[in-house]
């Protein structure tokens, strides 16, 4: 694997094996919350958020339900969604070594993925030690709507088309997936992208 990526933006996630697991990767600071502790603890969350003032955060959550929920409860509880970044892991199922069971949906947590795929997801959201690039003619809620990805009778089956092409989560709602894109893809990549997706379905 390359050189640690350096941030300046603390990483959030779940436990103290997803910590491990992204310290073999990561020259910065990572901070757990406790799983559902966060819902409970106060000054944690009260650090987040200033946090997120001065520097921005990135959320990285397993893609099962708590891990949305615990991701949800996090960004509804910073004002400026531009602080905050999200990176998800894709749907793999799986167990991780040190469980004797998979998880109740069965999807593989932060901790199951090898570091060098871990990597290639913060590569690929350009999250280096000067932060995410600007995105100087970003996707709108317009593109998603044109492009057929919300609004229509088959934006469900297309969204999650485009989901699994990507490597992210099936729960990946339109008002989240926005942002995402916008750290991936460019409008004319995203547009490739959908055309490929059409034509696969045509044939």
């Amino acid at each position: 694997m390359q050189e640690k990526i350096k941030l300046r933006m603390p990483v959030v996630v779940e436990g103290k094996y997803d910590r491990l697991r992204l310290q073999e990767l990561i020259d910065g600071t990572i901070l757990e919350t406790g799983g559902f502790g966060i819902f409970r603890d106060r000054e944690r969350l009260s650090m987040l958020r200033a946090l997120a003032e001065k520097t921005g955060i990135v959320i990285l959550t397993d893609s099962d339900r708590a891990g949305f929920m615990i991701r949800n409860y996090i960004r509804s509880a910073i004002p400026d969604a531009k602080k905050v970044i999200n990176l998800y892991i894709p749907d793999v199922f799986g167990k991780e070594r040190r469980k004797d069971a998979p998880s109740r949906e069965g999807k593989l947590g932060v901790e199951g993925f090898s570091a060098e795929a871990l990597y290639a997801i913060f590569r690929r959201a350009g999250l280096l030690e000067a932060g995410p690039p600007a995105v100087s003619d970003p996707v709108t809620k317009a593109d998603l709507f044109s492009l057929g990805l919300s609004g229509g009778e088959r934006s469900g089956y297309k969204r999650a088309a485009l989901l699994r092409r990507l490597g992210l989560p099936e729960r990946l709602t339109a008002k989240a997936l926005l942002p995402v894109l916008n750290t991936l893809l460019t409008r004319t990549e995203l547009e490739t992208l959908v055309r490929e997706i059409e034509e696969e379905d045509a044939g």
